[in-house]
Formats: C-alpha cells, structure tokens, sequence
C-alpha cells in the first residue's frame, strides 16, 4: 500500500483541493484522505473569536481548561450546532459529545467540539465543514468530472461513474482514553464502507469472532495522519494507492455506537 502526501500552500478560502489533488497524480481506485480543517478553510468556515461575546459558563470553562473565554465561547456555540454537549474538561481542552445533523447512530467524543486555533491566523479557529457530508459529496463529484475531462470524454453515465470509481476520507486528529498522543478518526466518507466486520470469521484455532469489526476509515485516517502531521508539515491529505480495499457507494457520517453500549462508559 502507498501513502502519498500532497502538500500545499498555506490555504485560504476559495482555494481549489480538487486542482490540488489533481495535480497530485489522483486515480481511480484511489482512497483520498483530506483534513476537515483543509476543507472548512477553503469554505470559508474559520471563526474570528473577536466577534463571539462571552458567557458566564464560557468564562468558567476558560479557568477550568486554559484558552480565552472567546475560544471557549466558540466551543460551546459549536456543542449547541452540532446538538451535543459538555461531558468534562482538563487542561487545555472540554471534552465534547456531537450528534451532528444526518449522523444516524451514536455519537462523536472530541475534544472542544472539533475547534482548533493552530493553524488558524491570530485571533481566529478553524473547526469541520458546516456540512461535512456536503463538503465530501461535492468534492468528489468535482474530481470525478476532472478525471472525465482528462480522458477528453464526457462524464454523464453511471458505467462512467463506476470506472472512475475511488474514495473520500475527511478526517480529523483525536484523542483517546488513557493514551499519550493524537490519532486520527474518519468523520464523513463517500465511496468506502467505514467499518468491516469479522464477526463470525474464525481466528487461527477456529474460534468464532464474536465482537471484532475492524474500524477501516479509521484506521486509514491515522495512517494519513502520521504523513500529515498537526503541526506546519503543509500537508493537508494523502493519496492512498494499491490497497486492495473493496470501494463501496456509501456516503454519510462513520456511525458510533450508543454510550449504553461503549467500552468506555462511566470513566
């Protein structure tokens, strides 16, 4: 399997990803891996802190977590948006549980609902895509015509589709329970079945799986991350090549799984 980085110019609104990929060598078959953060720069969803008025309850989380009341005014809107709310806080970060609009099963965990200020300019914080389905959806849409048009033929019909056929991961770095360091999790897909079961599969002494599903969009955004980086690496997706993974018509929000039924409940 090839992890390809793309590199950019420091991003800004109304920037082009998919003349960036583009020009990146994409194919069919290929898996894109592309930050949320990239994404709702170029849309235009950075937020400028100096226009959020401060609540109580923000000020009481800025002494708690660190960060100005504006940021932490910005978590809270964010909570409210996305339907979620505040579960805890330690320094430097709430912890935040997101039902976002069109999500169908469980629920999100992530620090301060998404919203970063690195990699933002001064006085601003960048979060996901206002519609990150959306967002995914018309990126590949925008890339398949480009894979059309350099073929020099025309992109109208499903046969075209199914042979231009290639992935969409937006992702975003996370933390986990008891663990040192960030990973990544896959928020939206479009054309990758996020999640492989293997329940029923035998192990190698015949035992029947009873519980295991292999968590692939996940898995493939830490991978991505590792190249990507958090940091000023400039490196806002990656093209994955020769991965043997099955592409699939699906397109929406990775489902979770109900708090009832978490591993981590009552922490």
């Amino acid at each position: 399997m090839q992890l390809i980085p793309v590199p950019s110019p420091i991003l800004k609104q109304g920037d082009d990803l998919c003349t960036l990929l583009m020009q990146a060598g994409l194919r069919s078959g290929d898996i894109v891996v592309i930050s949320s953060k990239a994404v709702a720069t170029t849309e235009g969803a950075m937020i400028n802190l100096s226009s959020i008025i401060p609540t109580p309850e923000a000020n009481q989380w800025a002494k708690r977590c660190g960060g100005t009341p504006h940021f932490r005014q910005a978590v809270l809107n964010e909570v409210k948006r996305m339907n979620g709310k505040v579960l805890a806080g330690c320094p430097q970060a709430m912890l935040t549980e997101l039902k976002p609009e069109g999500m169908a099963s469980g629920t999100i965990l992530v620090a301060n609902a998404g919203l970063d200020e690195s990699n933002a300019p001064k006085g601003y914080c960048i979060g996901w895509p206002r519609d990150p389905v959306e967002s995914v959806r018309r990126l590949r849409r925008k890339l398949e015509n480009q894979l059309s048009e350099k073929r020099k033929e025309p992109f109208d019909k499903a046969q075209d589709r199914q042979r231009e056929k290639f992935a969409i991961i937006l992702s975003d770095s996370t933390c986990r329970p008891r663990r040192i360091g960030v990973t990544a999790i896959a928020l939206v897909v479009s054309g990758l079945d996020p999640v492989q079961s293997s329940i029923g599969k035998s192990d190698l002494f015949g035992k029947k799986l009873r519980m295991t599903q292999e968590a692939v969009a996940d898995q493939l955004a830490t991978a991505a991350n590792f190249l990507m980086g958090n940091a000023a690496q400039a490196i806002p997706a990656v093209i994955i090549r020769d991965h043997g993974i099955a592409l699939s018509d699906y397109e929406g929000w990775v489902p979770g799984i109900a708090s009832e039924n978490d591993l981590f409940q009552g922490l």
